[in-house]
Formats: C-alpha cells, sequence, structure tokens
C-alpha cells in the first residue's frame, strides 16, 4: 500500500502513555463487575460480539458518557505505525467528504483514539483484548496498536492494507452512525428477539465491510494507492474474522443464530462489492435478500 508521505489526519489522540484510564468502568444501570466484563470479552472474541453491545444490554441501560483524564496529544512525529493509522485516516476523510458533497450532504469527521490496555470512551471502558471498535456516542474509533501483531500473528491477516481494512471498516460504522442507520438499530434493541437483532447486526457489520471497499475504491481511483496483493491482504483478513472462521477457531462449533458480523465469505463478498462497484447505493445489505 502506497502510504508515505500523504497526507496524516488531525484528529488522531495518543493516550498510551497515559495509560487510559477507564473511570471506574461503570455503564450506567447497574454497575459492571469483572464477572460481567469477562461475559463481553469471551463474547467478543468467540461469537464476535460487540463488547460494548454486550455491556449495554448486561448494565440494563445506555452507557453513560465518561470524562477523559488527560488532554489530548498527537502521536510522535517518528512513531511509523501512528503515522500509518493517522495517514489511512486522512484518506478515509478526503473519500467520505467527497461522496457525502457529491450527495448534497457534509461529512463529519471521527476522531481517532490510540491507547493501551483500557481507556474511557462514551460508550463505557475501552479494552484492548476486544479490539478495534467505534463509539457512536463520541464518534470515535479506538484501537490499541498491538491489535495488528494479533492480526498477523494469531489470525493469520498479515499486510499494511489489511490493517487499513481494520480502519476503514470502523470508520464505515461512522458513516452509518452519521446516516442514522445506528439509530434505527438501537431502536430495533428489545422490539426483536436477539437472534433475530443478531441477524440485523450481521447486515449492519456486512454493510460496513462494503463502506470499506467504497473506500479502497475511490482511494485508488484518486491516489492509486493499492499495490500488487492488497486486495489478497484485505480478503483475506475478511476471512480470517468471519464469525464461522472465529468460532470455528475458537470453540470448535459454528452456531448460526449467534452471529453477529457474517461468514467469512459474507464478508469478503461484501467488501468486494464496494470495491468493485464505489457506489454507496450498491452496500444497502438491510434490502439484500441474499447475504
Amino acid at each position: 500500500m502506497k502510504w508515505e508521505g500523504n497526507r496524516q489526519s488531525d484528529n488522531v489522540e495518543d493516550r498510551r502513555s497515559g495509560g487510559g484510564s477507564s473511570g471506574g468502568g461503570g455503564l450506567g444501570g447497574r454497575s459492571i463487575g469483572i464477572g460481567s466484563i469477562a461475559i463481553a470479552l469471551v463474547a467478543s472474541y468467540f461469537f464476535g460480539i460487540n463488547p460494548m453491545t454486550v455491556l449495554s444490554l448486561l448494565s440494563g441501560g445506555n452507557p453513560a458518557p465518561q470524562t477523559q483524564s488527560a488532554p489530548a496529544q498527537r502521536p510522535p512525529a517518528d512513531d511509523r505505525m501512528a503515522s500509518f493509522v493517522s495517514t489511512v485516516l486522512a484518506d478515509t476523510e478526503d473519500v467520505w467528504k467527497d461522496v457525502f458533497t457529491q450527495a448534497g450532504g457534509t461529512y463529519q469527521e471521527p476522531k481517532l483514539v490510540l491507547f493501551r490496555g483500557t481507556t474511557s470512551t462514551a460508550c463505557g471502558a475501552g479494552q484492548a483484548a476486544v479490539g478495534p471498535f467505534y463509539c457512536p456516542a463520541d464518534r470515535t474509533v479506538y484501537i490499541d496498536l498491538d491489535f495488528y501483531e494479533t492480526l498477523q500473528n494469531r489470525l493469520g491477516a498479515p499486510g499494511d492494507f489489511a490493517q487499513a481494512y481494520v480502519i476503514a471498516h470502523e470508520v464505515g460504522h461512522h458513516v452509518q452512525n452519521l446516516l442514522g442507520i445506528s439509530a434505527k438499530m438501537d431502536d430495533m434493541r428489545g422490539r426483536v428477539s436477539q437472534v433475530e437483532y443478531n441477524a440485523l447486526s450481521v447486515r449492519l457489520e456486512l454493510q460496513a465491510d462494503c463502506f470499506a471497499g467504497v473506500w479502497a475504491n475511490h482511494a485508488q481511483a484518486s491516489r492509486q494507492l493499492l499495490e500488487a496483493g492488497d486486495v489478497a491482504e484485505a480478503m483475506n483478513a475478511a476471512a480470517k474474522i468471519g464469525d464461522d472462521a472465529l468460532q470455528r477457531a475458537g470453540a470448535g462449533q459454528v452456531v448460526p443464530d449467534s452471529f453477529t458480523h457474517g461468514t467469512s465469505a459474507q464478508r469478503q463478498r461484501w467488501f468486494e462489492n464496494g470495491l468493485t462497484n464505489g457506489n454507496v447505493k450498491r452496500c444497502d445489505t438491510f434490502s439484500a435478500r441474499q447475504l
């Protein structure tokens, strides 16, 4: 991936040196103890369930905003991985600004927070163990960069474009938030069964994969970012983090009713759909008869 020397985003905050206080881990409603957090981590690892969703459900209420414990600071200029993430975020900003403008709208850029271990978010205590995530309440993507070692060494998905795909997917959730799709999903919680909600979550996640593909399409057309093997890296990453692949590797069995992100084949198909077409309208997973 040709990223060095390109613009870096000003929307990156580095909390790694401060340790990222979680503010006590409260999420509103009932207090969240170690046992609940463990459940969330297990659900995330084996079933791909968003840990923030699990913690919110266990708490009996919506997550309560928490106060940042340290002033915002930029990553060091000589931190290569931080520079990479900042560059990818900047490229998503450029693409989605153009897409929104062409549609007659205005793109509002998300923040991206680098942290280690744990950090406070408006969705509760963010844990590095659950991987990168997007918090709609503060419009921020959170990532512990050590996740990329997990992606390469434990999940078998190496490559810088695989890493970029992860960021683009989370930014895809931000686009959904801006479009009101995330709010509609939240409205469905409690109105449908858990199995039905899981099925809706799969469509939400696959759409974020498609949006990641839309970003890659526009970035390639405008700036020729892709190198030989890049698409294969992203497709491999999509396969490694499919619900069926994660469940088979973690628990030894596949439980389709618990899927929340989609199978490996589905994640590959929707990323490729966005990459090939570059059209947001072609990412309507909620109307698709077949995923």
